[in-house]
This record gives structure tokens, sequence and C-alpha cells, in this order.
């Protein structure tokens, strides 16, 4: 059973205006360091970034409409980040958080529903929810007309309340919500989205995930702030790893609109 969100959900939008903020970070350091919280909603989006790079206000804008659409108020709060946190970064890269990781293998029921999931987006691009249970598949997708779904989807249930409209206008969004679409079965203690390279909640998180694909078994790693070694790699390398993934999906706003499981 697996539920899976495509990159119009509003919990998604959150996290893919928090990664394009990653993304502008990065352009302008090769490792700045950066938090960014999302909330969303009905004509509103707040946002916090805790930042070693000053971003400007009207990136911040023009990048909530690009992603967010016309009419969403940016509000934004800017902040340098902690001291004693920077510190920890201050003479070589060590993991900025603590941090329990449980890579696991993709299964084929949630292969299938990914590859679903971006078959039907990539015919109606707006907010849309996907559910596979066995044979019973569950397709909740606004803008779309439930008899056209059915009939390519025979046997589904779809748009179960009728057709629907979706979007932030209709349910809010955050960062960091949809971490059971992103990432199947496996489990974190922190969220994928919107943070810099040097947390643990990214970087081991990719780590983990990638390993237990490699191995095709489960991973557990755990992680204490200001380690230099997890899983006996050293986190420089495990930050690479993870920069590279990142880099070949086409960035962090990229990496935010499917996940892990893609």
């Amino acid at each position: 059973m697996y539920e899976k969100v495509n990159p119009d959900h509003p919990d998604k939008v959150a996290d893919r205006i928090a990664g394009a903020l990653v993304d502008y970070a990065y352009s302008q350091e090769e490792n700045p360091r950066i938090a960014v919280e999302v909330l969303l909603g009905h004509g509103m989006c707040h946002i916090i970034a805790e930042t070693s790079v000053r971003i400007p206000r009207d990136f911040v804008e023009k990048t909530v409409t690009r992603i967010a659409g016309d009419g969403v108020f940016a509000d934004y709060v800017e902040v340098p980040q902690d001291v004693h946190l920077a510190q920890n970064q201050a003479s070589t890269i060590r993991c900025g958080d603590n941090g329990i990781f449980r890579g696991v293998p993709v299964t084929q029921e949630q292969t299938e529903l990914a590859r679903i999931a971006r078959v039907i987006f990539a015919a109606w691009p707006y907010d849309g929810k996907y559910i596979l249970d066995g044979g019973r598949l569950i397709i909740c997708q606004s803008n779309a007309s439930a008899a056209t779904l059915s009939a390519l989807y025979p046997g589904a249930t779809v748009n179960p309340l009728g057709d629907w409209t979706g979007g932030s206008d209709v349910d809010s969004g955050a960062t960091n919500r949809k971490l059971g679409s992103d990432m199947a079965d496996s489990v974190t203690g922190g969220g994928l989205h919107g943070k810099d390279l040097s947390k643990a909640d990214v970087s081991v998180n990719i780590h983990a995930f990638l390993k237990a694909q490699r191995t095709g078994q489960p991973v557990e790693l755990c992680c204490a702030i200001g380690d230099d070694t997890v899983d006996d790699l050293p986190y420089s390398q495990i930050v690479e790893e993870a920069r590279e993934y990142i880099r070949n999906l086409g960035g962090f706003e990229a990496f935010a609109e499917w996940g892990l499981v893609r």
C-alpha cells in the first residue's frame, strides 16, 4: 500500500519553493548553510529562511509566483544561521544535525504507482493524489474528468467526491509534510527539503536510500551533530554523493517535485 502526490499538490509546492531558494544559495556559494520553511495557502506564502546567503526579496517573490501562481503574496523572513551551528562547520564539513535514517528498497508496487502518477500529471499538470493498495488504484486528480480517467484506468476509484479544482485555494501546504510520498517505506527523523547538504536530513537520507537500492536490503543509520564519519564513511564523502545525486536531478527544486521515489 502506497500513496503518491504530484508536484502541484500544495505540500509539494511548498517543498519546491524551499528547494528553489536552496538552489539560489548554491548558485552563490559552493557550500552555503540554509534551512527554509514554507507554509502556504489561500493567497499567502509564509517563508522563513535561516541562511548564510542573502536571498533578494524580488527573487523570492518571483519564485513564489512561478511555482505557486499569480496572486500569492510572499511573506518572507530571512535570518542568519545560529552562530553555534555555524561553528560546527567552520573548519571542515561535519554532520550538521542529529538524526535517524532507514533506507528501504522500493517495491514493484511503489515503482508502478510513481509511474502512474507521472503519466497522469503529464496529461493533467494540476494537484493530484494517488494510492495503490494491492489491486486497488485510487486516483484523485483535479481539473480532470472522472469519466476520462476511468476509461484510461478501468476498475480504478476516480475522484470519489466528484471532479474538483484543487490547489492552495482548497488546501494549505507545508514543507516536508509528504515524506511518505517522497520516501515510501524509508524512514527519517527529519525532512528532505529546504536544507543544504551539510544537513544529515538531506545527505544521509539520500545515502541510506541509495545504499538500500544497491544492496536490496534495509539500511539503518544514526548520527550526531558534529560527526565526521557516518556509516564508516567520511561525512564529506556522503555530502558529495548527495551533491551528485541532486545535480543529476537538476537541483533541489527538481528533487522536491517527486522526492526519492521517482
